[in-house]
């Protein structure tokens, strides 16, 4: 990668965040509470990036679609209440976002995630103040896949989509960041399941875990390490 990038932007979920903690507890109390079969943690983990819808088919997959959206919103009603009681930055973010303000590197976060969720989640990590933008899920009438979130992004950072990065751990976020004319970075620690192939997303470069994404980052952003 050419070390001619300006900013960077972040997916949240498995990517800036690990938020598997509180999101897979919230299903397992449900689970509880409705006398579900119990899933093993890391199934539940793998799945935290696609969405809480995704996490309830996986619970209740015997439920109807009716049945499964009055989950969903539970599931939403139970995690709004516990946004942040375990979820931590992956280790090396600390390090890797006091690197970037340090050298004046703009960055941001563009996520799915609602913003009634994302937001007090950034608020909590103490991180709110400091990214550049905040894009979540219900921003505009186009998530992700869709290029415009990252757009916006780029806009609200002040960097062209040409010198921005975009990071992420799922197929959506590399298809984005590839339509936004974004260099593409796959993160291959985040929540990624089984039926998962990241050497398909056709990113531009992956990363295994965060020393490399910060090498590779740092890098682009032409910041000596």
């Amino acid at each position: 990668m050419t070390s001619d990038k300006r900013g960077i932007l972040f997916d949240l979920d498995g990517t800036l965040v690990d938020t598997a903690l509180d999101m897979v507890g919230v299903l397992f109390d449900m689970l509880d509470a409705h006398g579900g079969d119990k899933l093993p943690y890391a199934l539940a983990r793998a799945s935290v990036s696609n969405g809480s819808l995704a996490l309830v088919r996986l619970a209740f997959p015997d439920a109807d679609e009716e049945l499964q959206l009055k989950l969903q919103q539970e599931y939403l009603d139970r995690y709004e209440k516990s946004v942040c009681r375990e979820s931590v930055l992956f280790p090396g973010i600390p390090e890797l976002i006091d690197t970037l303000d340090q050298h004046g590197r703009p960055w941001g976060v563009v996520t799915n995630k609602p913003g009634y969720l994302t937001d007090p989640l950034l608020h909590q990590l103490k991180i709110a103040g400091r990214a550049g933008c905040a894009i979540s899920g219900d921003t505009l009438p186009e998530r992700k896949p869709h290029p415009a979130p990252l757009l916006l992004a780029s806009q609200q950072i002040g960097v062209s989509p040409e010198e921005t990065i975009y990071v992420g751990d799922a197929q959506r976020d590399i298809e984005a960041g590839r339509r936004a004319g974004m260099t593409t970075v796959a993160v291959t620690y985040g929540y990624i399941t089984a039926n998962d192939n990241p050497d398909l997303w056709e990113a531009d470069i992956m990363a295994a875990d965060t020393q490399e994404l910060t090498k590779i980052l740092l890098k682009a952003v032409n910041v000596a390490i």
